[in-house]
C-alpha cells in the first residue's frame, strides 16, 4: 500500500508542474524522504519500545483519509483525466483550478464564465465530441509499442543497478567502522548530496547526459573496489565507497525521475511501477547477501560491477527530455527522439531510434495570426461602401496593351 502511496504521489507531483519546475518538485520530495531518515534513529530511541514505534510511524498515515473527504487537498491530475478522456470530469478539475488560482477575470459577454473556463472548453469540445467514451490503457499496450518499452526496459536496468549495487559500497562502509549509525547516516547523507547534485546539474546538461554520468562514475568507483580493494589504503577504499554510493543513489533518483517524464500519461503509473519493482528486486538482491552472511559476495559485485558498464551503453539510447512537455498518448510516446550523439553531425544522429509514425504538427503561433487576420479582413470586407467586381467571362488582368491601361485602374482601386 505504501508502494501505490508513492507512486501515485511522485506522479501527480510531476504532472501538476510545468517543464521548468519539475526537477525541483521531485527533488524536494527526496528532501523529504532523507529527513524522514534522519529523523527515525531518534523517534526510535524516544520510543523504546517496536510496537511503540509503530503506532508513532503509522498514526500520520491516518492524515491521508482527509483526500477521500477533500477532493482539493490531493487533487486528480487533469492531464491524466484529458489524456483519458474523462471530459466532464476534467472540466470541473480545470474549473476548480482557475478559480484556486485567481484567475476568475469575468468578461462582458460572458458574465457567468471565466474567460480561462471558455477558452479551454471551446479547445476541449472542438476535439472531443459529446459521445466521447473514456478510454484506459494498461501496462499491456505496451507490447505494442517499440520506442516505450525500450525506455521502460532501460530505466529499469539502471534502477536496478542504482539500487542493487549500493551494498558493494555499505560492505565496505562496515568493515572500516562496525558501528551502525556510522553507515546509517553515511547512507542518508550521501542521499541528501545526490539530491543536491541532481538539482545542481541536471537542468543544466540534461538528464540523459547526468544519468550516464552517474552510471559511468558507479562503475568506475565499482570496479577499482573490486580490482584494487587489497592494495589501497583504508582511507582511499572509504573514499570510492562514498562516491559510489553517492551516485549510485543518484542513479536511482534520475532513473525514476526519468521515466516518470519520459513516459505517456495513459501508462505513466504502470510503467513507473514496473520501474519501481525492479529496483526493489535489486534491494532485494543486497538483502539476500546479508542473509547468507556475504556468500558469493564477489559474485555478487562482479555481476553488478558488470551491469554498470553495460548500462552506459543502453543509458545513450535514451531521449532527452529537458524542458520539454510530457507525453500523453502513445504515439507521443513512440515519436519521442534521442540526442545527437555529435554536435558537429547534428543531422545524421537525430533520427528516432526504431520506425515511428512521424509526430504532428506542433503549435505553431503564425497560423492562429494568419487566421485571426483572415478572418478579420473578411469582417471588413462585408462593410466596404462599394465592392469591385469583375465579369465572370473576363479575365481581371490582361496583357494586351488595349486593356493595360485598364488594368492599371483596377490595380489602383483595389489598392
Amino acid at each position: 500500500m505504501l508502494a501505490g502511496v508513492f507512486v501515485s504521489s511522485y506522479i501527480a507531483r510531476l504532472e501538476l508542474c510545468d517543464p521548468s519546475h519539475r526537477l525541483m518538485v521531485a527533488m524536494v520530495s527526496g528532501f523529504f524522504g532523507v529527513f524522514a531518515e534522519l529523523l527515525l534513529p531518534g523517534i526510535a530511541v524516544l520510543c523504546r519500545d517496536w510496537p511503540v514505534l509503530q503506532a508513532v510511524a503509522t498514526l500520520p498515515l491516518l492524515l491521508l483519509l482527509s483526500y477521500w473527504c477533500c477532493a482539493s487537498v490531493f487533487p486528480e491530475s487533469p492531464r491524466w483525466l484529458l489524456a483519458t478522456a474523462q471530459i466532464s470530469q476534467v472540466k470541473r478539475s480545470l474549473q476548480e483550478f482557475s478559480t484556486r488560482n485567481g484567475v476568475c477575470l469575468r468578461d462582458e459577454i460572458y458574465p457567468a464564465e471565466t474567460l480561462l473556463s471558455v477558452f479551454l472548453f471551446t479547445e476541449i469540445d472542438s476535439a472531443y465530441g459529446e459521445d466521447w467514451q473514456p478510454r484506459y490503457l494498461s501496462v499491456l499496450e505496451l507490447r505494442r509499442t517499440r520506442v516505450i518499452w525500450k525506455n521502460c526496459l532501460i530505466l529499469s536496468f539502471t534502477l536496478f543497478i542504482g539500487t542493487g549495487i549500493q551494498y558493494c559500497f555499505t560492505r565496505n562502509l562496515h568493515s572500516y567502522s562496525t558501528n551502525f549509525y556510522f553507515s546509517y547516516f553515511l547512507r542518508v547523507i550521501t542521499g541528501a548530496l545526490a539530491c543536491i547534485f541532481i538539482c545542481l546539474t541536471v537542468d543544466h546538461f540534461g538528464r540523459r547526459g547526468m544519468l550516464l554520468l552517474s552510471a559511468i562514475i558507479t562503475g568506475l568507483s565499482s570496479l577499482l573496489l573490486l580490482a584494487l580493494t587489497q592494495y589501497l589504503h583504508g582511507g582511499l577504499v572509504l573514499v570510492l565507497s562514498v562516491v559510489g554510493l553517492l551516485f549510485s543513489q543518484a542513479l536511482a533518483m534520475l532513473s525514476m525521475f526519468f521515466a516518470c517524464e519520459v513516459m505517456p500519461t495513459v501508462v505513466r503509473g504502470g510503467c513507473l511501477g514496473l520501474v519501481l519493482a525492479a529496483g526493489c528486486v535489486g534491494m532485494a538482491a543486497s538483502s539476500l547477501m546479508e542473509l547468507q552472511n556475504n556468500g558469493g559476495y564477489f559474485l555478487h559485485h562482479v555481476i553488478f560491477a558488470s551491469f554498470a558498464v553495460l548500462s552506459v551503453l543502453c543509458i545513450m539510447l535514451l531521449p532527452e527530455s529537458k524542458r520539454k512537455t510530457l507525453p500523453d498518448s502513445l504515439k507521443e510516446g513512440e515519436s519521442q527522439r534521442r540526442p545527437p550523439l555529435f554536435l558537429a553531425r547534428p543531422n545524421r544522429d537525430s533520427l528516432p531510434l526504431l520506425c515511428t509514425r512521424p509526430p504532428l504538427s506542433e503549435y505553431n503561433p503564425d497560423n492562429y495570426s494568419r487566421l485571426v487576420s483572415a478572418t478579420r479582413r473578411m469582417l471588413i470586407k462585408d462593410n466596404l461602401p462599394y465592392r469591385i467586381t469583375a465579369p465572370s467571362h473576363a479575365p481581371l488582368l490582361s496583357d494586351s496593351p488595349a486593356q493595360g491601361q485598364e488594368n492599371g485602374t483596377l490595380r489602383e482601386d483595389i489598392s
